[in-house]
């Protein structure tokens, strides 16, 4: 005597949905949450002078087939100088490092504050993301929780 299973489809079918909604919607947004919460530490360490630097960052999440990655970065052009610089004047007041032979100024910005300003840091990117390490994955587990 055999017994019969009923509703063996209808679970297949489950699983396979619940196995897409995780990866397309589910780690979409915990990429998108682990680039906030590493973006944001980043940008409290990025150096200030104008503010275009710190304007000029982006993210964003590519999928392409089973496939997500994600990326933070800054698009003003001078953006990885800065990031690579030593630091080695933060904390400076900002002062003109001398005069061109045509009598122009150069090496102060906006000749206010600091150099780095407050919490600006070399390599402000990256340390920013290392220092959000444990947040990330946290975000990321939760978001991929059933």
């Amino acid at each position: 005597m055999g017994i019969k299973v009923k509703g063996v489809a209808e679970a297949k079918r489950n699983t396979n949905r619940i196995i897409s909604e995780i990866e397309g919607v589910k780690a979409v947004r915990g990429v998108q949450s682990g680039l906030m919460v590493g973006g944001l530490r980043a940008a409290y360490y990025t150096p200030i002078d104008t503010s275009t630097l710190i304007n000029s960052q982006f993210s964003e999440v590519d999928m392409r087939g089973h496939i997500i990655t994600g990326r933070v970065g800054f698009s003003a052009n001078y953006a990885a100088y800065v990031h690579e610089m030593p630091g080695t004047l933060k904390g400076q007041p900002r002062a003109h490092f001398g005069t061109t032979r045509e009598g122009k100024k150069f090496g102060g910005g906006q000749e206010q504050g600091t150099y780095w300003g407050t919490h600006g840091e070399p390599q402000f990117l990256k340390r920013g993301f290392e220092e959000e390490r444990d947040a990330i994955d946290a975000v990321m587990r939760k978001e991929l929780s059933l």
